[in-house]
């Protein structure tokens, strides 16, 4: 059992009360850094700093043992990809949480040093608002210490570990719905294991399961993942909250109307308008968007260019902010005119009409429609108006060599294909899922 959150969350009086009830040794790492150091935390900080302070952070928590114990550790901790990955093999991680004022009232009067220069109210909310993300990422669990003695919040962790989550009112049901749209989950599902599918109509096709099966195994993860496939959003939300599901991958045609359906999404799923990413924490349904940075990263060559996206949905949209991002002059050209327009005045550039595409002289065309995937085995424009100059990258990745391509790589073209999307677009996925950040290479030679 691992216990992070933000100071004066409760992480080191808590795990005192479950190390006594469990009768399993406490592994504070602030206190092992101390002793490792002979120094304490504030001299550490004064002396040289905090970046010190975080390689021997990163020392201790790679020294942990591997199970029968539990784990304190600073929320400082969990910002560092390569301590969650540490902390979480093998264990489960629950963020503590509590109101800003219950922090500043638990902290008054501490040593510690301070990490900025704010008041200790506004640094409270600052940091928690900068780290939010990486703690959502890193946690299996929550639970709100705030008006919690360590007891409570102690007991409280307890009866989440005997009998887990408990589920809502209609949990029988939503068990049936996933029966009859879900692939198969694990027999080896305990009350523990953390739930991540990927959604849409259709959605069987898609990579995600096999992919997350194997990453979770590698990092020693309890969580499964599978698709679940019906044309109802509303319903598969509702379901999958029942079922206390961790997190889910969203593909077509939800991506713009989960937005509305989430309590927070983020800076990019507002601009965007669409997200392919949602995390059930804390009491919270939270959007991301890692489709723009799929787009991004495989183009960075290609700053300040011209570019043309092909289609007017959640997945054109993403990649319109992605080539504004690099400073490229962009066009929407979709098949309705009309729909390709309303994209490029929300994302501030020009529609033009898919005829058109040739005689805007892009460096580089993105197909962001499913176009190419089947059954729907076409291409989605004109492909004589390719030269060898042009970059083509089709987003579509089943199958990797689409039809656009082939057609593209036969013209000289450079091609990019959409498994080049997806490693990127994943990457940035599995670390918002699990704190946990793979390099691309890594991710590209697992896919």
């Amino acid at each position: 059992m691992v216990l992070t959150g933000f100071r004066g969350t409760g992480k080191s009086a808590v795990g005192r009360c479950l190390s006594f009830r469990l009768g399993l040794p406490l592994f504070e790492t602030d206190r092992m850094i101390e002793e490792e150091s002979g120094e304490s935390i504030p001299a550490i900080f004064a002396s040289r700093g905090e970046a010190h302070f975080r390689a021997l952070e990163r020392g201790v928590v790679a020294g942990l043992p591997a199970d029968n114990c539990v784990v304190s550790t600073g929320g400082g901790a969990v910002l560092d990809p390569v301590n969650v990955a540490a902390i979480r093999r093998g264990s489960t991680v629950f963020l503590l949480t509590a109101d800003p004022q219950t922090i500043e009232a638990r902290t008054l009067g501490s040593n510690r040093p301070p990490l900025t220069t704010l008041p200790p109210r506004e640094e409270v909310a600052a940091l928690l608002a900068k780290r939010k993300n990486s703690y959502l990422a890193a946690a299996d669990f929550c639970l709100d210490t705030t008006g919690r003695a360590p007891g409570e919040s102690a007991d409280a962790l307890l009866s989440l570990l005997e009998g887990g989550v408990a589920g809502g009112d209609d949990t029988s049901g939503a068990t049936a719905f996933l029966a009859q749209a879900a692939g198969t989950v694990s027999s080896r599902t305990g009350h523990l294991t953390r739930r991540y599918a990927v959604i849409g109509s259709p959605s069987r096709h898609s990579r995600g399961p096999a992919l997350y099966t194997h990453l979770f195994a590698k990092y020693v993860l309890d969580a499964t993942y599978t698709w679940v496939e019906w044309p109802d959003l509303a319903r598969i939300l509702t379901h999958l909250r029942h079922l206390d599901f961790r997190g889910i991958s969203v593909t077509i045609p939800f991506k713009e109307g989960v937005v509305q359906a989430v309590d927070e999404p983020d800076d990019d799923v507002i601009a965007i308008g669409a997200a392919n990413t949602v995390l059930f924490c804390c009491g919270t349904t939270y959007a991301f968007n890692t489709d723009w940075i799929g787009v991004r990263e495989p183009l960075v060559h290609c700053k300040g260019g011209r570019a043309v996206v092909v289609g007017a949905g959640g997945a054109a949209a993403a990649a319109v902010y992605a080539l504004l991002d690099l400073g490229m002059d962009v066009k929407v050209a979709n098949r309705t005119y009309d729909r390709g327009e309303q994209l490029a005045t929300r994302m501030g550039c020009r529609a033009i009409p898919l005829q058109g595409i040739g005689s805007s002289a892009p460096d580089v065309i993105v197909n962001a429609t499913p176009v190419g995937m089947a059954p729907d085995t076409a291409v989605p424009f004109d492909t004589t108006i390719l030269t060898p100059d042009m970059t083509v990258f089709d987003l579509v990745y089943t199958p990797p060599d689409t039809p656009l391509i082939r057609a593209a790589r036969a013209r000289g073209c450079r091609v990019i294909p959409g498994t080049e999307m997806f490693i990127h677009q994943a990457r940035a996925q599995f670390r918002h899922f699990t704190g946990i950040d793979l390099s691309p290479d890594e991710m590209r030679g697992v896919i």
